[in-house]
């Protein structure tokens, strides 16, 4: 789970020179976080697209409300991925339930399951809505607009609207999953949360906000760095490749289980896991020579992580054809599309 959002102190917001500079990083937004998150990774598959319209509404603005709300309040990624945590939170628990209702799909036994929360499933949702919704699309979308990245994006009044957005979309999110998809695709009964689990899921959310605004500015006021180097920016985006993918395929374990093995020590290596990607990109960012090439690469890398886990997890639970196809030419185009956007970085950098 590579958190890789780069700290800094944000400016104020100049008028853009066209509407491309005032629009593009908005569109850009709400267009990368449910593209990256659910499309090349195949948890939205091309015989289903149709939902990418809520995913937008949902994904695509509470990754834009996030990045405002730390960019106003002059934080860095630590806030960020408190944010993203609060957002996945209100996904797994308020929105679609999907970690606390009983697992549709291929769940044949409840592995992981205990006090009506699935926690393997929820501690892989956590990680992945993160860092694949938030954190990889809002460094991606800076990448791409660099003149912008530290001005905010949405006035007050759009900020607004996005928020009302934000609502409807998780209304459409609730309803097209807990109404109609689990009853009609999966036939399960209607599944109705026990009131303490969403007051205890809105209090988590309320907390993890708390925490964000509280949390210092990521980049220290006198401006120093730690001593010692950053990885090369290849190295780099191969870690983070080798640490992400197995994140993508873990949620298999939520509905297949490790034979023979009691859940506990999967959620503590899940953890331990998390916990030291978490220290690792905490340890390269504070380095002097952390660059927009390295953060390109830990995007790329991780972009990469999750395709390559979706095809994990098509090969254990199966897709149609169409969708093999889709997710394997959508996968190669966004390949393609990085490694062009790694050549504009790299020349960008030199100049």
């Amino acid at each position: 789970m590579p958190p890789i959002v780069e700290p800094f102190e944000p400016a104020s917001s100049p008028r853009p020179n066209s509407r491309y500079q005032r629009f593009g990083p908005v569109f850009a937004l709400l267009l990368l976080a449910p593209v990256v998150s659910e499309l090349l990774y195949g948890a939205t598959r091309v015989s289903v697209i149709f939902v990418l319209i809520p995913e937008i509404l949902t994904w695509g603005c509470g990754a834009l409300l996030i990045r405002e709300c730390v960019r106003r309040w002059h934080k860095g990624w630590q806030s960020m991925l408190l944010l993203g945590l609060a957002l996945a939170v209100a996904e797994e628990v308020v929105i679609q339930q999907t970690s606390i209702a009983p697992l549709a799909g291929l769940a044949k036994d409840a592995y992981g399951r205990a006090w009506g929360v699935n926690w393997v499933y929820f501690l892989w949702a956590l990680g992945y809505e993160t860092v694949w919704v938030v954190l990889i699309p809002v460094q991606l979308t800076e990448l791409l607009f660099p003149a912008r990245r530290e001005h905010l994006w949405l006035r007050p009044r759009s900020f607004v609207f996005a928020s009302i957005v934000f609502v409807l979309g998780a209304w459409m999110a609730w309803y097209g999953w807990t109404q109609r998809a689990r009853v009609q695709i999966f036939h399960m009964p209607p599944y109705s949360p026990p009131r303490l689990y969403l007051l205890t899921g809105l209090a988590a959310i309320l907390l993890l906000i708390l925490a964000a605004y509280l949390l210092p500015p990521g980049r220290p006021r006198n401006g120093r760095f730690v001593s010692h180097p950053a990885p090369t920016a290849g190295l780099a985006g191969l870690i983070i490749c080798a640490l992400g993918t197995p994140w993508g395929a873990f949620v298999l374990l939520a509905y297949s289980g490790v034979p023979g093995v009691p859940f506990e020590p999967v959620l503590a290596g899940g953890l331990v896991w998390a916990a030291l990607t978490f220290f690792l990109v905490r340890r390269w960012t504070s380095s002097s020579n952390w660059h927009d090439a390295h953060r390109l690469a830990v995007v790329f890398g991780g972009v990469v992580a999750c395709m390559l886990g979706g095809f994990v997890v098509f090969k254990v639970g199966g897709a149609l054809p169409l969708d093999w196809i889709g997710k394997a030419v959508l996968n190669v185009a966004a390949a393609a599309w990085l490694i062009y956007l790694a050549r504009k970085v790299k020349h960008r950098d030199v100049a």
